[in-house]
C-alpha cells in the first residue's frame, strides 16, 4: 500500500494500523514503525549546529509537495522487505507542539523497517517539504 493522506485532518493511528493489517501484503509484515514529527521550540540551528544564539521557535510555516512525496513513497516501497507505507503531511502555520507529519512503515524485519523509515522521513524532509521557523 502506498498512499499520502490528501486532507489536512489528522489521521488516527489505530485506524491506520487496522488498515495496514487488513492490506493484501499484511501476511508478510512482522513490524510496523510509526514516526510523528512535531514542531519543537528548539530551533534547527541549535539542535543541529549547537548555535546557542538562536531564538526559540514560536511557529512554523510548513508546505508539502505531495507529488514529490508520492514518488518518495513509491521508492520506499521498492526497498527490500517493505510492504506498507502511509504518510500524512500537515500544511500551513503550525505552533510548537503541532504535528508536522505522520508516517507508518510496515515490513518483514526490523533492519528493513528501520532503514526504510529513516530513508523515507529523510527524503521527505529534504525533498518534499519546506519549513520556515518563526522566532
Amino acid at each position: 500500500m502506498d498512499s499520502i493522506n490528501k486532507t489536512n485532518s489528522k489521521p488516527v493511528m489505530d485506524e491506520w494500523l487496522a488498515e495496514a493489517k487488513a492490506s493484501e501484503n499484511a501476511s508478510h509484515i512482522g513490524m510496523y514503525l510509526f514516526h510523528n514529527g512535531v514542531v519543537r521550540e528548539d530551533p534547527r540551528a541549535l539542535v543541529r549546529e549547537n548555535d546557542t544564539s538562536s531564538k526559540p521557535v514560536k511557529e512554523m510555516d510548513f508546505k508539502a509537495d505531495r507529488e514529490k512525496a508520492d514518488l518518495v513513497i513509491k521508492d520506499t516501497l521498492s526497498m527490500p522487505g517493505i510492504y506498507y507505507v502511509k504518510v500524512w503531511l500537515n500544511e500551513g502555520r503550525l505552533r510548537v507542539g503541532d504535528d508536522i507529519m505522520l508516517v507508518l512503515v510496515g515490513g518483514d524485519i526490523r533492519p528493513h523497517v528501520v532503514d526504510a523509515l529513516q530513508y523515507l522521513v529523510g527524503r521527505i524532509k529534504t525533498e518534499c517539504v519546506s519549513e520556515k521557523e518563526i522566532c
